[in-house]
């Protein structure tokens, strides 16, 4: 129950709401509790049975309430007669009734915003978290799994756990109450009661025992459902062209019914709990009305009023005691989901600022990588980088080329602190960039990938992504320097056109387009082009690279390219191979040297 106490321990924030609810939920225990107890005194009216009452000091004390009571009903008889005194019960019956439901609403009116409010700060949490989170978590994990928790299984909490937080509080309040009432009653006849709960407790915990594994594991079919669906929709081109329907279709078939045979194994076990609640709860009834009806028969042990009110409680004992069975049941289910939520919220953020983090306002002088190596995969086969050692001065444009797998995004990747290093030091104005503030640093970088990453949002608010203040002046400059701004007024909204999921309304050349003036209007001072131009025709090649020549004066650049001719006029180019420098100079020095780069270029020329 660890899991279920820390989802509580939210309730903090909302203490007012939930001592009212505990409030109300206890007036409304207490008159469903004199409403029941009215049914002695009716049973004396109706068929004559007249006691002689004295009137006790009064006291919290159900069996001085119900004399008093008992005591004044009799003096109202003698004066006014039974049929008036029938009446008067009735009524008070009907108010108490009254009441009761009208405090149990208060208390529901009171606890909603603490539910809908813990599962909104939830969802904030979730979110904030997988914002600050490395990337490198996120290549261990699917896509869609992440999805399903923050959506089924946060949508699970809420109606599993949080819809049950007042049944935990009121039925066992309820319960005490009438089991406190009932001993007062007939303490003998409780007590066969007592010796009844425990064992129905230990069936029902027999059963419950399995839901929450059959649960969690129909969550994690759920996530491999939600990742395989958003596989399949954002590879239709790709699955289409290579006939692989059927082969798509049988593999989500196939997770499909998995889900389903463990979804149905817990909802066997959930529904379980209700015949089983309700049939202990027959078994329970038939033993006290054996014993009950034998302390009547025996003589003056139990009154039959009496025992007619008591078996009336215990009658309304049995739906609490049943509503509590449901909500734990539905508890262990949604523990299940609480367990996949809380490993997102306890991911160790291992990139986070230090403690006296150094301020960064501007970008001086130079950037040093400085002995560094480095692997994603922990082994002599992991090594991504090796002994790598480059300086890149203020204003200088630095080309990373080489084969694939060479390290040439991961050295750009290092910079903005996407990774962080275990052997090496990358420094920025002479210190290391793990001493400044995390958000300063990247405030200092413009980043341009290959895969432009857009929004599903207008023109407008994509260039401006992230720049609060930015004016439409300032977003229309952007565009123009982009050489965007001639196709986005030709757009059926211009700058306030919705360019749809990832820019799927655009061409490559234009979302490139549009993350330059992105990159364009943060004005940074220093620029990461990784591939930016690699996946384009000749034509949006050249207006994409014109528009980067533009965005680069004045500014320091770091360009991987795989297109050589789009870095030879770079101040120096580095070639890599495996992770190592293996050649460095301008354009036309690596072509003379006949070396990796004048093969890498003739391929290229189809020399």
């Amino acid at each position: 129950m660890k899991n279920y106490f820390r989802l509580l321990a939210n309730i903090k924030n909302y203490k007012s709401n939930v001592a009212l609810n505990v409030l109300f939920n206890v007036l409304s225990v207490v008159f469903s509790l004199f409403s029941l107890t009215m049914i002695a005194p009716f049973m004396n009216v109706l068929f004559s049975q007249e006691a002689q009452y004295t009137l006790q000091p009064w006291s919290m004390s159900v069996k001085v309430l119900l004399n008093n009571f008992n005591y004044f009903l009799s003096d109202y008889i003698a004066i006014h007669g039974k049929i008036e005194a029938l009446a008067l019960i009735s009524v008070m019956v009907v108010i108490m009734f009254f009441m009761k439901n009208l405090f149990r609403y208060l208390g529901q009116f009171f606890i909603s915003p603490v539910r809908t409010g813990i599962v909104r700060d939830l969802r904030n949490r979730m979110y904030e978290k997988v914002l600050n989170l490395p990337l490198s978590y996120f290549s261990n994990e699917r896509k869609g799994d992440l999805i399903s928790r923050m959506s089924n299984d946060v949508w699970e909490i809420e109606w599993s756990i949080f819809q049950s937080i007042e049944v935990m509080f009121r039925e066992p309040l309820t319960v005490i109450l009438f089991l406190t009432t009932m001993f007062i009653m007939s303490a003998k006849l409780t007590l066969f009661v007592l010796i009844l709960l425990p064992i129905a407790g230990f069936l029902i915990g027999a059963i419950g025992s399995g839901l929450r594994k059959s649960s969690a594991k129909a969550k994690h079919q759920m996530g491999m459902l939600i990742s395989t669906i958003e596989e399949t929709l954002g590879g239709l081109r790709v699955i289409k062209a290579f006939g692989a329907e059927n082969f798509s279709k049988k593999k989500f078939g196939k997770i499909n019914d998995e889900h389903k045979r463990f979804e149905t194994k817990s909802l066997h076990r959930k529904d379980l709990s209700s015949p089983m609640s309700e049939f202990l709860g027959a078994v329970s009834m038939s033993v006290v009305l054996y014993f009950g009806g034998k302390l009547v028969l025996d003589g003056n042990a139990l009154e039959p009023s009496a025992f007619i009110a008591f078996i009336a409680i215990f009658s309304q004992l049995i739906p609490p005691a049943k509503t509590f069975t449901d909500a734990y049941y539905n508890v262990q289910k949604g523990l299940a989901s609480a367990e996949r939520i809380n490993k997102i919220l306890d991911a160790e953020i291992s990139i986070r600022d230090n403690e006296s983090p150094i301020q960064l306002q501007d970008f001086n002088h130079s950037i040093e990588y400085r002995n560094v190596a480095f692997a994603y995969i922990k082994g002599d086969l992991g090594w991504v980088l090796k002994d790598f050692n480059l300086k890149i001065e203020k204003g200088k444009t630095i080309a990373l080329v080489g084969q694939s797998g060479s390290g040439k995004t991961t050295i750009a990747d290092l910079l903005p602190r996407f990774y962080d290093l275990e052997i090496g030091e990358i420094l920025l104005d002479g210190e290391n960039i793990k001493d400044y503030r995390l958000s300063d640093l990247r405030k200092m970088m413009g980043i341009v990938t290959q895969e432009s990453i857009l929004f599903n949002d207008t023109v407008f608010n994509n260039i401006a992504f992230g720049m609060e203040n930015a004016t439409e002046e300032d977003v229309i400059s952007a565009a123009k320097i982009a050489n965007a701004h001639e196709f986005i007024i030709q757009m059926p909204d211009g700058y306030q056109t919705n360019i749809g999921d990832r820019g799927g309304k655009m061409s490559g050349g234009q979302r490139q387009r549009l993350s330059i003036a992105r990159a364009v209007l943060k004005n940074p001072p220093i620029l990461i082009l990784d591939e930016a131009t690699s996946a384009l025709d000749t034509e949006s090649e050249r207006l994409v690279q014109d528009a980067i020549t533009r965005l680069m004066e004045n500014r320091t650049a770091l360009v991987i390219a795989h297109r050589l001719s789009t870095i030879q006029h770079a101040d120096e180019i580095i070639v890599l191979k495996k992770g190592e420098i293996i050649e460095r100079g301008k354009h036309n020095e690596l072509l003379a040297k006949n070396g990796e780069y004048r093969k890498l270029y003739d391929l290229q020329m189809f020399v």
